[in-house]
């Protein structure tokens, strides 16, 4: 509806338009989801660039039970698009993929300590990525 050369109301059948930006506490523990719709894992955590505040990877773990045999690997965030049917990340990553990815961290579980050079090295050669910002 036109008012005074403003547009002030329109019907529409269009469905509510997606939302894109969402709070990192809603990305973590959002499952991830191979091309044929099976959950490989689940994100952790987010791993931001600090100068543009841009986030390169995810941490995605996957296995154990009751919190024993929680394995932590690294992707790319890019790698990732958000399924709104799945309600979840999909990925043309293959869960062999994630499972013999490097992990951003030493360690597993609780003892994680945060990566030296030669990690962030193997990381990138690993998924075939350029540098993208400093760790």
């Amino acid at each position: 509806m036109l008012e005074n050369g403003f547009l002030l109301w329109e019907e529409s059948n269009q469905a509510v338009p997606f939302h894109p930006v969402i709070e990192s506490d809603r990305v973590e523990g959002t499952a991830v989801f191979n091309q044929q719709g099976k959950q490989i894992g689940t994100i952790k955590r987010l791993l931001i660039e600090k100068v543009s505040g841009r986030v390169l990877y995810v941490d995605v773990t996957f296995g154990g039970f009751l919190g024993i045999g929680i394995h932590h690997r690294t992707v790319p965030w890019d790698k990732l698009s958000y399924d709104k049917a799945l309600e979840g990340y999909r990925t043309e990553i293959t869960e062999e993929q994630v499972r013999d990815a490097p992990s951003f961290y030493e360690g597993e579980g609780d003892d994680l300590v945060w990566p030296n050079r030669k990690r962030e090295k193997e990381l990138r050669d690993y998924w075939h990525d350029d540098p993208r910002g400093p760790f």
